[in-house]
């Protein structure tokens, strides 16, 4: 790929702003920290300067003289050029520690008096730089910084490499950068370093990274979405990121579905000008090919496109298109070509091949989407294609694609079918025969339906709020709402405005009332914590459902219902869930998050049946994949992972739950729960600062969204994180609150959480036995009535703990090893492993060697590492250290300038407080909060108590 010298890399850079780099950032860091040289590489624009710059001015400080020298492609062949640039400035330093002969050579040469060559002066010259080199480093350590080798006279590069290849121990250190579009190809250029020289090779940035760029540099109000497509076009490549997002923001209009992103000039630039050496016929080819899904050479030939072969070699030959003998289809050497391409034809030739296209693709979604994109204006005919292919898209599992066609389809919907003299059958349509065709908002609407599938939440949530500026149809205007509070996720508290608008658009209809009570029941448990309300608002949900004849939601109800009673420990638990999964069933509700099966999964898992619990959400989970259902495969994810857990295949959930955090990340949809089982995870199989790390996120997030639901379960994370980390007295903190919140939400099943035996072990290690065995009094009254038999060993494990800590060793004994025997015919492996642990470190206390090899053999078998590192630090010799506990640090200076009441607050906030428990622990209301708040963020500069908490963390990690 061409790119002109003169388009530099952004300038603007501070070494804690190297995003994405965070991998070969380290491993040049660690080279340069030895001693060493890095080179640095990978094409244009992919952010060699600013990771250069970054570690250049990490490393100054080390090196008395730095050398500096960036060549660009017009001076290339000015001889010496770069020689000047790095010693220009420090040569009177060291001229007269040189020879005659050396001083001349070298000064001739850099100053074009005389007419020096490599030729003539050769050895004087090349002896003069290694004689600088070592007379700067006798004054100490050099840096010499070089970017674009590339660029780099040769002589220039001929004599560093001359130097460099003799420095020896020489304190002479060399950061150079080089653009390469291979992944071999800076072996020439290596000649100009050291031999200790690392490669370190910068590739394409991903979705996520390319996102926190973009939000850097200011561009915050692009969709994910967008965001999607930026870094699809880009490639990954920082450089194209960022102009493609500048475009975007200076452009008063978005692309429309089914386009390319619009291509600033700068870029067109950069990647097309080699297309000046095409014939027209040529470009027209590339043009086809650039708008096709997966061209082909008969693709394009049925595309009219007669001499496809030839024009697309001549292309290759070019660089624009990357060859493959194994692969028929034709590959753009970067996606910005294509778009570039498409953004440089006028709209008549865009139409001309997507109209060519519209007949020669074999795929019925791609020839509708090739249709809609060559024709202007409004065609009932053109629409029912789109919406026929949208159908299509759906059933395949691609919601994505699905949404796009779905709003080509209402671009191209008459606004009054009947104005058009036409009645469409819509029966293909997904309507019924004789009807009319489905008005553009309703178009628009299944696709925002389509969209909230495929987890592009922002996109879904655009159209909804478009649709209802207009929309006066209740039934219409309801389902936008619904739209718009399914794209809130769990922060729905921010939408309890739409409540009342959607009830007074529902009217007394008993279908859309249904809905409304639906999300109603949500709100009860995610904002106000209260299942005992939410559950009568889903029973109601489900009557109303019946009655108006929508069996999707009564099942969606049903479920609901279900899940609410298990959680409450409700008798009716499964009866309700008998009823959700009676036939008729919806084939979409069959493999939804909050579906029946979902609910049947929860139960089934609370009840300790492991292996069915375990083919059952791997069976969702796959249906779930195949139907493209993004948030539910987030969901599903996670849920397998929680079932591995609990068997003891810490491994496995290491594996989905960070694939189902990435996920969640990606889309946006179900972080918070996400960190939280990845918490649990890491702080059983992997790694314990993480895990509290994790713990923290989900709990800041969860506490920003007013989600009590997993506030709750975020909270029992962070407390058994802590518990691994040996910080008893902050894990019992945690718990407690875990505790305060799920009385105050009705949550009386101990196997939803499983915190219980966490803090009564807890609670003991910092000698408190009387509280842990109330409390183990208290759940097993629970876990007994609702036969949880994992629990109730889990807490016969604690109390053992109680017993031996008033000395009663033997029935502690005798206990510990029941509680063993009983979780291993379970299945439950990491707590099998616990209770070995618990016991072990009984017998430790009598006389003779610690039978410690049962625990670590378990423990092993789980990869619990965390927990094996307790088993080394219990048998390793020495004496005893007895547990500490951290001392909390005061309260951080920034708060010194608050009033009284603001400290109070803010400190509270700092233990992770919600507002309404300052108001209970102050004997204030949630306003006065609320108030004071907003105070201290005024003062200390700060958005939000998610900062507060973070200046907490951060003194904290001093």
């Amino acid at each position: 790929m061409t790119v002109r010298g003169d388009f530099k890399e952004p300038a603007r850079c501070r070494p804690d702003l190297v995003i994405g780099r965070e991998e070969p950032f380290a491993e040049a860091r660690e080279q340069l920290a030895r001693g060493g040289s890095v080179l640095l590489h990978g094409p244009a624009g992919i952010g060699k300067s600013t990771v250069l710059r970054a570690l250049a001015a990490e490393n100054a400080g080390a090196a008395p003289t730095v050398l500096r020298c960036s060549a660009t492609e017009s001076e290339s062949h000015l001889p010496f050029l770069a020689l000047a640039d790095l010693f220009g400035l420090v040569l009177d330093r060291v001229s007269g520690a040189l020879p005659a002969a050396q001083r001349t050579a070298l000064e001739s040469a850099l100053t074009g008096r005389g007419e020096s060559t490599l030729q003539r002066d050769g050895l004087a010259l090349r002896l003069a730089v290694l004689s600088t080199l070592r007379a700067l480093a006798a004054e100490g350590p050099v840096l010499v910084v070089a970017d674009d080798l590339q660029w780099l006279d040769p002589a220039s590069a001929e004599l560093l490499g001359f130097a460099a290849r003799r420095l020896g121990d020489t304190p002479v250190q060399m950061l150079c950068a080089v653009r390469t579009e291979g992944l071999e190809e800076y072996d020439r250029h290596l000649r100009a370093c050291p031999p200790d020289t690392r490669v370190v090779r910068l590739g394409p940035l991903s979705r996520v990274q390319v996102s926190t760029l973009l939000d850097h540099r200011g561009y915050t109000g692009l969709s994910r979405t967008t965001v999607r497509d930026i870094h699809r076009t880009s490639g990954g490549n920082p450089l194209f990121a960022l102009e493609l997002g500048r475009a975007l923001a200076e452009s008063p209009t978005r692309p429309r579905p089914g386009e390319p992103l619009p291509v600033p000039t700068s870029l067109r630039a950069l990647v097309l000008s080699r297309l000046e050496m095409l014939s027209d016929e040529a470009r027209r080819t590339l043009l086809v090919a650039s708008v096709g899904a997966r061209p082909t050479p008969a693709l394009l030939h049925a595309a009219g496109r007669d001499h496809a072969e030839e024009e697309t070699a001549q292309a290759a030959a070019l660089g624009l298109l990357a060859t493959d003998p194994e692969e028929p289809a034709l590959r753009f050497a970067h996606p910005l070509i294509s778009a570039a391409l498409y953004a440089e034809a006028s709209a008549h030739e865009r139409r001309a091949a997507h109209a060519a296209l519209s007949t020669a693709a074999s795929d019925p979604i791609e020839r509708a989407r090739h249709l809609a994109l060559a024709t202007t204006g409004t065609d009932p005919k053109v629409a029912a294609r789109l919406a026929e292919a949208a159908a299509l898209a759906r059933d395949r599992g691609a919601p994505s694609v699905a949404a796009s066609l779905g709003l080509l389809a209402a671009r191209h919907t008459p606004a009054d079918p009947s104005a058009d003299g036409t009645r469409a059958d819509t029966a293909s349509d997904g309507g019924e025969p004789g009807r009319s065709a489905p008005s553009p908002d309703e178009r628009r609407l299944q696709a925002a339906e389509d969209a909230i599938t495929a987890g592009e939440v922002d996109l879904a949530r655009d159209i909804a709020r478009e649709v209802l500026t207009r929309a006066t149809v209740p039934a219409e205007r309801v389902r936008a709402w619904m739209v718009v509070i399914e794209a809130a996720g769990q922060a729905l508290g921010e939408v309890d405005a739409v409540y009342p608008q959607v009830l007074a658009d529902a009217g007394d209809d008993p279908r859309l009332l249904a809905l409304v009570h639906y999300q109603l029941a949500w709100r009860e448990v995610v904002v106000d914590g209260d299942f005992a309300k939410a559950r009568l608002e889903t029973a109601h949900a489900a009557e109303l459902a019946a009655r108006g004849g929508d069996r999707r939601t009564e099942l969606m109800a049903l479920a609901f219902q279900s899940s609410t009673e298990t959680l409450m420990g409700h008798p009716d638990a499964p009866a309700t869930i008998e009823r959700a999964l009676q036939e008729p069933q919806d084939p979409d509700v069959a493999c939804h998050h909050n579906g029946a099966a979902s609910a049947r999964f929860r139960w089934l898992l609370m009840s300790d049946q492991l292996p069915e619990a375990r083919r059952s959400i791997t069976g969702l989970l796959r249906e779930a994949r195949r139907r493209g259902m993004v948030e539910s495969e987030v969901h599903f994810l996670r849920l397998l992972a929680d079932t591995e857990l609990r068997s003891g295949h810490c491994g496995r959930a290491l594996d989905l739950t960070r694939e189902s955090l990435r996920l969640a990340r990606d889309s946006g949809i179900g972080e918070s729960a996400s960190a939280m089982l990845a918490s649990l995870a890491e702080a059983s199989g992997g790694d314990v600062d993480r895990a509290l790390a994790l713990a923290r996120e989900a709990a800041d997030h969860a506490e920003v969204d007013g989600d009590q639901l997993y506030l709750s379960l975020a909270l029992a994370a962070l407390g058994y994180a802590r518990l691994v980390a040996g910080d008893a007295a902050a894990a019992v903190r945690s718990l407690r609150r875990v505790r305060e919140l799920e009385h105050g939400m009705g949550i009386h099943d101990p196997a939803r959480g499983r915190w219980h035996g966490d803090l009564a072990e807890a609670l003991v290690r910092i000698g408190e036995p009387g509280e842990a065995q109330e409390l183990i009094n208290v759940t097993r009254l629970h876990a007994r009535r609702l036969n949880r038999l994992s629990v109730l060993a889990v807490l016969d494990r604690a109390e053992a703990l109680v017993r031996a800590a008033r000395g009663e060793h033997e029935s502690a004994r005798v206990q510990l090893t029941s509680a063993q025997g009983r979780l291993a015919a379970l299945g439950f492996g990491l707590e099998e492993a616990r209770a070995a642990f618990a016991l072990a470190r009984l017998r430790a206390r009598a006389p003779g060697p610690a039978p410690y090899d049962e625990a670590a053999r378990l423990f092993r078998r789980c990869r619990a590492l965390p927990w094996l590192r307790q088993v080394d630090a219990a048998v390793a010799p020495g004496p005893v250290v007895p547990e500490t506990v951290p001392v909390v640090p005061a309260i951080p200076a920034a708060l010194d300038g608050l009033a009284s009441m603001e400290r109070q607050v803010a400190s509270l906030v700092m233990e992770g407080a919600t507002n309404r428990e300052i108001a209970g622990r102050l004997f204030i209301s949630v306003k006065t909060v609320e108030a004071t708040l907003t105070r201290v963020y005024r003062k200390l500069g700060i958005r939000s108590r998610v900062d507060i908490v973070r200046l907490a963390a951060g003194r904290r990690t001093k």
